[in-house]
């Protein structure tokens, strides 16, 4: 089987936008690929990345906060407590920064990526980077959560992401943000 050269996309590219599909049968193919992630997201210095990111629409996350990697396939959210605000950026918007409220304490129930069932008990960062995550399987951007005043803020920004291509960008601000997903 071919490799595929997996690259991150950025705000304006629709693959982003759509909902992804659960993955139905775990594949060696879907092993390889969260291992890309994996190195994609280490190399882009992220905390998280998530399959639509690299332009794949099926339910996959690679998550490290700090804890170690984790690898998930079909995750879910099946209990929320508390909440917390902290200062997103996200490796497909790039430049762009916005505080976001979100659980603070998470139960996931997913996939390894050898097929076997998982729970995570995730609070604070953890917590905060699972969400993020589960958003893009929902076609979910940080700029979605932007209130009217950030969006004006933001909206040159978001233009010019349209227009620029992602090895340009990416390189010259993707870090400007405290947390990168």
């Amino acid at each position: 089987m071919e490799e595929i050269r997996l690259k991150i996309r950025v705000f304006g590219d629709q693959v982003l936008r759509r909902r992804a599909k659960a993955v139905k049968k775990f594949t060696p193919a879907h092993a390889r690929i969260l291992s890309q992630m994996s190195q994609i997201m280490y190399d882009s210095q992220g905390v998280g990345l998530a399959a639509p990111q690299v332009g794949i629409s099926e339910t996959m996350i690679v998550v490290d906060a700090g804890s170690g990697l984790y690898k998930l396939i079909n995750p879910r959210i099946v209990k929320r407590k508390g909440t917390q605000v902290l200062e997103e950026g996200c490796l497909s918007v790039p430049g762009v920064c916005l505080q976001i409220k979100r659980a603070k304490e998470i139960v996931v129930l997913a996939w390894d990526e050898n097929g076997k069932a998982i729970k995570i008990e995730a609070q604070d960062l953890l917590a905060c980077v699972i969400q993020h995550e589960i958003d893009h399987l929902r076609g979910r951007l940080i700029v979605d959560y932007a209130s009217a005043l950030e969006r004006l803020k933001i909206k040159r920004r978001l233009t010019a992401l349209r227009k620029k291509s992602n090895e340009e960008l990416f390189e010259s601000e993707a870090k400007s943000c405290q947390l990168q997903l």
